[in-house]
């Protein structure tokens, strides 16, 4: 019992270091000998866990898309309106992204054009979240009357992915309180009056 535990302890830590490689260098930079070496382990521990560098890169895809699909269901299960729950989750993805390397690796990851199958996991995830939330706002109706619920979503997900991008460089652009003043801009255009 304690080898099973110490494997699956080991494992997670690989799969954070991997984050924490894959986020500061790219994939195709990325060495596995940094991945272990940052995991404190060796290049054999390693191999015993993960086959190759894009099992890791979809183990590491596969632990940040858990944390944001839990992040965005616990908003959608505590807020009063669709939208609303749209607003938390902008808000809270942006502050996860901004401290968790596991989430900016993940999102990375996904848009790492040297990846050769990378497909985007957790941007077409999100945007697949968003896309299905606005629709159910619209059959709520609360959409404005006249808003496309096809061009909300997208404004919705190119702002996200642009407070991601941006975020690369300048980390204020992750944060929950830019977020906030982007929903106070588009808000008031989406809700249906009360």
């Amino acid at each position: 019992m304690v080898k099973q535990e110490r494997a699956v302890r080991t494992r997670e830590n690989l799969i954070r270091s991997a984050a924490e490689v894959f986020e500061r260098e790219g994939y195709a930079l990325a060495s596995l000998t940094a991945i272990s070496s940052q995991a404190g382990v060796s290049n054999g521990a390693l191999h015993f866990h993960f086959a190759s560098k894009e099992e890791l890169a979809r183990e590491v895809e596969g632990a940040a898309a858990e944390v944001v699909q839990k992040m965005a269901e616990s908003c959608r299960d505590s807020a009063d309106t669709l939208l609303h729950s749209l607003a938390d989750a902008t808000c809270r993805l942006l502050d996860t992204v901004a401290g968790d390397p596991l989430v900016r690796a993940g999102f990375r990851l996904g848009r790492d054009p040297s990846r050769k199958s990378g497909e985007g996991g957790l941007w077409r995830w999100w945007c697949a979240w968003v896309q299905d939330l606005v629709s159910q706002a619209q059959e709520k109706g609360e959409l404005a009357q006249g808003v496309s619920p096809e061009d909300a979503a997208a404004a919705i997900v190119a702002a996200t992915a642009g407070f991601e991008v941006l975020g690369t460089w300048n980390r204020d652009w992750l944060s929950g309180e830019r977020a906030t003043r982007f929903w106070s801009l588009l808000l008031p255009l989406l809700a249906a009056p009360p």
